[in-house]
């Protein structure tokens, strides 16, 4: 089953999904951001959480990522495509870009990141030498390309802690390190979803310039200016994929 995880401004899929169950909360790692839907959007069956709680209450640093995707892979999640908003550091991830990331630099900290932290004496290793799902990746391209929407299709996203934006000098290093975007929850989710052997992709929302590309200071009315014109392509991007998946 496919699970959706809405970032900033997707807090809902609108009234056209049919919530058939609403899941507690409650894990052994605590409670997810949540509560997690599950039911039919346009007919396709899946699951949605937005990652921040309803109206934005749980900041990045403050997400507890293991008790969302566990979660839901209990509630029969084998796809997860994750909606992120992001800044842009580069030349072809201006606001209102699309962009699918295929490599991830983590420079987040004290975020819980692992599943495996050796409580049950046993140490596990995962390969997240490509840490997005290709398959899934290919299917939004796919959409995109039926939709008439351009997407980036290669970027490597650098997850910082936030919920600050970054320094200049910040963003520098993050541009000399190899990054394209630059966002606050990226990691650990995209480890976590591999460690469950869940398939994952990022579709990123380029919602600013990062600090000091243009030369000015970041806009929060901007920002949400951007979240708003960009969500409606965020969501059509997301029943066509689905409509992909179906078939």
């Amino acid at each position: 089953m496919l699970a959706i995880i809405g970032g900033s401004g997707l807090y809902s899929l609108g009234d056209d999904f049919e919530v058939d169950e609403q899941a507690s909360r409650d894990t052994h790692f605590g409670a997810t951001s949540a509560d997690i839907l599950q039911g039919r959007w346009q007919g396709f069956p899946l699951l949605f959480l937005p990652r921040h709680g309803p109206g934005h209450k749980v900041p990045p640093h403050r997400v507890n990522f293991r008790a969302n995707i566990w979660a839901l892979k209990q509630l029969g999640a084998t796809q997860i495509i994750s909606i992120n908003a992001v800044g842009g550091i580069t030349s072809e991830m201006p606001p209102l870009t699309l962009a699918l990331p295929d490599q991830i630099i983590d420079y987040s900290s004290g975020r819980e990141q692992t599943f495996f932290d050796g409580d049950d004496g046993r140490v596990t290793h995962v390969d997240f030498s490509w840490p997005y799902s290709a398959e899934l990746r290919g299917i939004l391209l796919q959409a995109g390309l039926q939709l008439g929407q351009g997407l980036v299709a290669s970027a490597t996203y650098g997850c910082t802690n936030g919920p600050r934006f970054e320094t200049v000098a910040e963003i520098i290093r993050l541009r000399q390190d190899g990054c394209n975007i630059v966002g606050m929850t990226g990691m650990p989710e995209a480890a976590l979803a591999r460690e469950l052997e869940v398939e994952y992709a990022c579709l990123a929302l380029v919602v600013n310039w990062a600090a000091g590309i243009e030369g000015e200071s970041i806009s929060m009315a901007q920002v949400l200016a951007n979240l708003e014109q960009g969500i409606d392509r965020v969501k059509a991007l997301l029943q066509a994929a689905c409509k992909l998946i179906q078939t």
